[in-house]
Formats: C-alpha cells, sequence, structure tokens
C-alpha cells in the first residue's frame, strides 16, 4: 500500500504521502507513517463531489495487479465482502438483519464487470480544505469493479449521512449499478451481522432501519 500511495498520481485529489524510516522500510515494529493532509471530514451537500473523487482516484488505481494479501483477510468487512460477491455464505445470527439480508441475495444475478483495486470505505475517508483537491484517506483496498466503490458510497450516504437517494442519479452512467447498490448494502449488513454478537439490540436494529431505504431505492 505504501508503495502504491508513494507512486499514485493525484489528478484532481490528494492522498497522504507515505514516509520511509531512516533505513528505507516503509514498516517499522507493526507501524507505518504518513504526511499530513489538510481537510476536514465536511461532507454536507457534498456527495456528488465525493463520487467525482472516486471515479478520478479509481482511474488513477486502474492498472494495479490484484494484492494477494486480500486472500488472508479474515476481518468482518472482508466476511461482508466475500458474502456480497458469492465467494463465501454464512448463515444471518441477527433476526433483525436477515429479513433484508434475504431480500438483497433474492436480488442478485450475475454481473460480468471487470475488477481492479479499489478503496472500500470512502465515504467517511475524504477530506475537503478551500482551494485543494479533495484528499483520500485511510485506503482500505479491496478487489472489484470500480462502481461498487461508488454503490458504497450511495449505501452509506444515504443510511447514515442523510443523504437523499436522489443521489444515485449522480451515478448514472455506472453500469449495472442497481446490482452493485445490492452488493454493497449486503457488504455493509453482513459485517454488521459478524459484529452483532457483541453489539446491543438498538445498535442492531439501527443497522436494519438504516438500510431499509437502499432496498426501496433499487427495489429488491
Amino acid at each position: 500500500m505504501a508503495q502504491v500511495l508513494a507512486q499514485l498520481p493525484e489528478v484532481g485529489f490528494r492522498v497522504p504521502r507515505p514516509v520511509r524510516a531512516g533505513d528505507g522500510s516503509w514498516v517499522v515494529d507493526g507501524w507505518t507513517a504518513s504526511r499530513w493532509v489538510a481537510g476536514r471530514h465536511d461532507l454536507s451537500g457534498r456527495w456528488p463531489e465525493v463520487l467525482e473523487v472516486a471515479d478520478r482516484f479509481h482511474g488513477a488505481l486502474s492498472d494495479l495487479p490484484r494484492p494477494g494479501f486480500l486472500d488472508r483477510r479474515t476481518h468482518p468487512w472482508s466476511v461482508g465482502d466475500r458474502v456480497a460477491w458469492g465467494e463465501a455464505s454464512r448463515p444471518t445470527q441477527s433476526r433483525a438483519l436477515d429479513p433484508l439480508l434475504q431480500r438483497l441475495y433474492g436480488y442478485l444475478h450475475p454481473v460480468g464487470l471487470p475488477s481492479q483495486v479499489i478503496h472500500g470505505d470512502l465515504p467517511g475517508n475524504v477530506l475537503f480544505a478551500e482551494g485543494l483537491p479533495p484528499a483520500v484517506i485511510d485506503f482500505s483496498p479491496y478487489y472489484r469493479p470500480a462502481g461498487f466503490a461508488t454503490a458504497i458510497v450511495i449505501v452509506d450516504a444515504i443510511a447514515w449521512y442523510g443523504a437523499s437517494p436522489d443521489l444515485a442519479e449522480h451515478a448514472g452512467d455506472v453500469e449495472l449499478l442497481d446490482q452493485l447498490v445490492a452488493r454493497a448494502a449486503i457488504y455493509r449488513l453482513v459485517t454488521a451481522d459478524v459484529v452483532s454478537a457483541s453489539q446491543t439490540t438498538d445498535w442492531v436494529l439501527r443497522q436494519a432501519e438504516a438500510h431499509r431505504p437502499i432496498l426501496e431505492l433499487i427495489g429488491a
């Protein structure tokens, strides 16, 4: 990741450039360092700009090979991602989440879109500063169609940031957007289900209620 971000051309966006240690290594005792970037996580009314940043950022990543370390990840988000793309299955633990997930599973059909390296958590990781291009931080790499990253932005914006479902109209050129949005919702809901046993009932219910508008948006 450090090698990628150190060389990535910043075309309409900024990234926190990684910093090598004195001996030239990127990682020391499990830690990495990067340069500070100016900006605030102020997304009110700026979701179309976030979608534009997603396009530019993923355009810069489009030629990267698939990272081998993705196969070794076992954290809840990786589980959600694999289930969303039919690479794994798991019984749903939460009664509150199961009806939504079953509707989404029934909505899916195969997509044949090409995959590339994407940022799988853009909504909370774009910073804005006056006079500067937006900054993309906390790179969370996955290997999926670029439109999947756009779909994650749409799902999170509607579920957690009060964005209107009309936001999807700003991504009307994304092929098979409804299928990608369905997979983005599965990605988030399965991740929530994986950790649900350690959360309160209210937390799980909030997850379900927050994502209901997504199912209405795509007609699932």
